[in-house]
């Protein structure tokens, strides 16, 4: 019988994982020295909550919440973006991407899910509050960047209230279940089926809000045309839902997205500056790309006139180092 432990890439979270191998057979062991309940905890309940409602996410073997890991299935290495980069028909995928999103979206979200450490999880709702705590993310770490102490309190004044604006102008109700994270990186190829990973950030929320993280994904670069197929695709798929209110959906599309931009920005920047990971900073201009293209409508001329007035096209191409 042989046995090896090895360390495999790991992600933006404190997490670290390990493949163990044992008579050609593998797990994974991941280990959390912080936020050890979002890592171990939520992350293995929302894991088994969706797989009884048959999407395919990785199952826990072995838990030990006070020695900071879990065993969980492994799911391998090949995640569908490096399936992506080198596919030229990309929209066929995406639309299997699209499938799974609409198979969660009829799943019916609990508040309290009984958890695996005999307790209960609680799944929050996105309101106003929460999604200004995200976008405040780019003001905390990313505008210090650039800006002095002064003029990084006008942009947030400015910003605030606008967003504030956006914010309680969604249409759709909080009522849908929401990855919160659902990309390319986190979709894995699992023999001809799609695993889910990283759920441990799961929300009951907008409907909007993982077809905005999968179009706008930061880390792969699409053509605005694919981006309108993979959307209206979506919509034909769910036109008894959405399709009647398309105008709506679209405004609660934009609006997410450029929340979910500005929060990725600070993460990215907070990344570089609080955990020394510089590998982020290259997904920042792009980033910001996609910011400008949710900002090209009506509803968004003020945020826009805003951010030109204080952070130039220069700056924003800019990767810091």
């Amino acid at each position: 019988m042989q046995s090896k432990i090895s360390l495999i890439k790991g992600d933006a979270s404190f997490r670290k994982f390990y493949r163990y191998k044992f008579n050609k057979k593998t797990k994974i062991i991941v280990t959390a020295n912080k936020e050890k309940y979002k890592n171990l905890i939520a992350y293995s309940t929302i894991n088994k909550f969706l797989r009884n409602n048959k999407i395919l996410t990785p199952n826990t073997y072995e838990f030990n919440f006070l020695k900071g890991f879990i065993i969980i299935e492994d799911f391998g290495d090949n995640s569908f973006y490096n399936i992506l980069i080198k596919k030229k028909n990309k929209f066929q995928i995406f639309k299997k991407f699209v499938n799974l999103i609409i198979k969660l979206q009829k799943i019916k979200p609990k508040s309290k899910l009984k958890n695996i450490n005999s307790g209960f999880h609680s799944l929050n709702r996105y309101s106003s509050k929460y999604l200004h705590k995200e976008s405040n993310l780019f003001f905390d770490w990313y505008l210090p960047l650039f800006l002095n102490k002064k003029k990084r309190k006008i942009v947030k004044i400015k910003m605030k209230k606008i967003l504030s604006t956006l914010y309680n102008n969604l249409n759709f109700s909080n009522s849908y279940f929401v990855h919160r994270d659902y990309h390319a990186n986190n979709l894995m190829k699992v023999g001809t089926k799609i695993g889910l990973i990283d759920s441990q950030d799961a929300v009951i929320g907008n409907p909007t809000y993982d077809l905005v993280s999968l179009i706008d994904d930061v880390r792969i670069k699409t053509p605005n045309k694919l981006k309108k197929q993979i959307y209206s695709y979506y919509l034909k798929k769910t036109k008894k839902i959405h399709r009647i209110k398309s105008q709506e959906f679209q405004s609660d599309f934009n609006t997410l997205s450029v929340q979910r931009n500005l929060k990725i920005i600070g993460i990215f920047s907070r990344l570089f500056k609080r955990d020394n990971k510089k590998e982020y900073l290259k997904f920042i201009p792009y980033t910001w790309k996609l910011l400008e293209l949710r900002m090209s409508s009506k509803n968004y001329l003020n945020l826009k006139e805003v951010l030109d007035n204080h952070i130039p096209k220069k700056v924003r191409k800019k990767i810091i180092i």
